[in-house]
Formats: C-alpha cells, sequence, structure tokens
C-alpha cells in the first residue's frame, strides 16, 4: 500500500491562457508533489504555483497523466470540473496536414514537437541558423550532450519535426546552406505566437485576480472516430518533401 503523502494538488484550468493548467499545492509536503511536477515540464509560476504550458494545446491530457502519477505515490488531487471538461473533450487540429493520423497518432507526433521544444527552451539545442523554406521554418541545430547529433528541423510548433541527422555541426550547416543559400539566417528564428503565449503562461502571475480567458480558440470538436489510421511514418515523409 503506497504511504500516503501530505501535499495537496489543485488542478484547474489556467486564468489566462486558454489550454495551460495550473496546479496549486498546499500541505507540509507540497515539495515532493512540486519536484515530482517539475520533472514533467511544469513551470514554477509563483509561490505553491505551477503551470503546464505547452505548444501543442494538449495540457489537459497530460494534466490528467500527472494526476495519475501523484496519486500512485499517495499525493491527494483534484480536479476541478472545468479542467475534467477540458479533459473530456474531443478535439483535433483544423485543417491538420496529416489527416490520416489518429488522434493518438495526432497527439504523439505533437509530444515530439514539444520535446524539440524544450530541448531549445532548456539550452540542449545549439542553434546555428534558419530559414523558411516557402511553406514553413526549418533550422540546423546540434544537441550539447556528448556525442551530440546536429539536425535538421523542418515545421513550427506541434509540427516541428527532426527531418535529417548529421554527424557534425559542418556537415549539417554544408547542407543547410546547399538547401537554402538564399533564406538562410544565422540564429534562431523568432518565435511564434504559440510560443510566445506559452511562455507568457510560464510567466509569475497573481492567480487571485487574473481572469480567465474563452476555452482553445485554435480548436475545434470533432469525434475522434473520423480520424483512420495508417502509414504514418511513410507519409510524413511525403509530407516534409512537399
Amino acid at each position: 500500500m503506497t504511504a500516503s503523502i501530505d501535499a495537496h494538488v489543485r488542478l484547474d484550468t489556467h486564468p489566462t491562457h486558454p489550454s495551460a493548467v495550473q496546479a496549486v499545492l498546499t500541505g507540509t509536503q507540497a515539495r515532493v508533489a512540486s519536484t515530482a511536477l517539475e520533472a514533467a515540464g511544469w513551470s514554477a509560476a509563483a509561490t505553491g504555483v505551477l503551470v503546464l504550458a505547452r505548444i501543442d494545446h494538449e495540457e489537459p491530457y497530460w494534466a490528467a497523466d500527472a494526476a495519475q502519477h501523484l496519486t500512485a505515490e499517495g499525493i491527494t488531487v483534484e480536479i476541478t470540473p472545468r479542467l475534467q471538461e477540458a479533459i473530456d473533450e474531443e478535439w483535433t487540429w483544423p485543417n491538420y496536414p496529416m489527416p490520416w493520423c489518429t488522434r493518438n497518432e495526432i497527439r504523439e507526433v505533437s509530444d515530439q514537437a514539444q520535446k524539440i521544444h524544450d530541448d531549445i527552451r532548456n539550452g540542449h539545442l545549439l542553434i546555428h541558423a534558419h530559414a523558411h523554406d516557402g511553406h514553413t521554418t526549418v533550422a540546423v541545430r546540434t544537441y550539447l550532450h556528448q556525442g551530440g547529433k546536429s539536425v535538421y528541423l523542418h515545421g513550427e510548433d506541434h509540427l516541428r519535426q527532426i527531418a535529417d541527422t548529421f554527424d557534425s555541426p559542418a556537415e549539417a550547416l554544408v547542407a543547410f546552406e546547399n538547401a537554402h543559400a538564399a533564406e538562410m539566417r544565422p540564429g534562431p528564428a523568432p518565435l511564434t505566437d504559440t510560443e510566445r503565449a506559452a511562455t507568457a503562461a510560464r510567466s509569475v502571475f497573481d492567480v487571485t485576480t487574473a481572469k480567465p480567458e474563452p476555452p482553445r480558440p485554435q480548436m475545434e470538436a470533432v469525434p475522434i472516430y473520423l480520424a483512420d489510421a495508417g502509414d504514418h511514418d511513410a507519409l510524413l515523409g511525403t509530407f516534409l518533401d512537399t
């Protein structure tokens, strides 16, 4: 039987961001819950308050996942009715460029994009250059851990993917310049609107005065079963080549 921990986590929708989630922590062992949430990508926004703000707008799903893990550790978790409604909502991206993906496959693609975003935000990827290929932003970067590969990134926000890898920064830069010489610019691309909104949501705020905004302006509710499974890897390659 899991020992009870004197920590209470109240999960609720973010007061100003349409999809982000906030966690209010109380109890003498609240730090235990805080450490677990930070390890899962949550950020401290105020004393006893953490925020989950992602670029794929999947915060309610991952908040529910966090709640399960915290509960399994013996931490008391409360989910507000409005967050539970967001967790239960069936939605997909309008005009999603990979319509063959199921809802779970879409989540997998966007979660990989989120991990790339987090690596960039946390300084794990050295930015060499970026460009616009006529459709979206592309970039070349190198992972800073020992033996880290250089990567060619394609796309923005929830669609960013590693399209190619290289053994050295020099090899990556030469290939990138050959493909994007005219549009190539040094350093990182400007933040997208989604990235700026996520950054703002993670900023320190007063939970007693902030007011909520209408939820999920970039999403539309559709039945999950309308998305059919398909050959994800092959078709993703086709998408990247367009």
